[in-house]
């Protein structure tokens, strides 16, 4: 029988936003109960909030834009690997798990607690670990975590790394209890034309 696991974070006004990035918001602007014939709400969010694509174009102002981006990477055989109690994702943790011929890694790693509370700090990979899953064929790499770098970073280095070797970058997964293995990756982001971003309804099959 096949399993679908939604690994996509909720979205409402108790899952934190970025520190000074937009809140987010949605309210019914018809409703039935006032005479619409219809309901039909509104939404006002950050394009990296909850879990979410990040484009090239985010941290490079000549890079591709979310609607300029191929699907291929955000469809098809995945691996999720546990981290969690790894302060720095290293190549040597990576290479004792096998990818079992997965071209997408998700890491495990646990360390936003709460997602209605900004961490203060997240653990981040190793410098050379983007180039390192380039040279694996991984085409998109994905983290429970707001980021792919150290929250406090201004040059972005695993960003420009992954964005460098061609990878996507899927943040804010929601892995908590999902077993270290292989799985089919359907994480599809909003053609949102222009986007530096976008959300997306993230699934795992098994």
């Amino acid at each position: 029988m096949m399993e679908i696991i939604d690994i996509s974070l909720p979205l409402d006004r108790r899952l934190a936003v970025w520190p000074g990035d937009s809140e987010f918001d949605y309210e019914l602007v018809w409703k039935r109960s006032a005479g619409a014939a219809v309901n039909v709400g509104a939404v006002k969010m950050s394009t990296h909030f909850g879990t979410h694509v990040d484009a090239p174009f985010h941290f490079d102002d000549a890079g591709q834009k979310i609607d300029e981006l191929a699907l291929t990477p955000f469809i098809g055989k995945a691996v999720v690997v546990d981290v969690r109690g790894q302060e720095q994702i290293s190549r040597q943790t990576l290479s004792r798990r096998p990818f079992e011929g997965a071209t997408r890694l998700l890491l495990r790693t646990d360390a936003w607690h709460d997602p209605r509370v900004f961490p203060e700090q997240i653990p981040v990979m190793d410098l050379d670990v983007p180039d390192w899953l380039g040279a694996q064929g991984i085409v998109l790499v994905g983290v429970d975590l707001p980021s792919i770098d150290a929250l406090d970073s201004k040059d972005l280095p695993n960003h420009n790394a992954l964005g460098r070797n061609h990878m996507a970058i899927l943040e804010s997964l929601n892995l908590a209890g999902v077993e270290e293995g292989g799985y089919d990756l359907v994480a599809l982001p909003l053609k949102l034309v222009g986007g530096d971003g976008a959300p997306v309804r993230a699934v795992l099959i098994r």
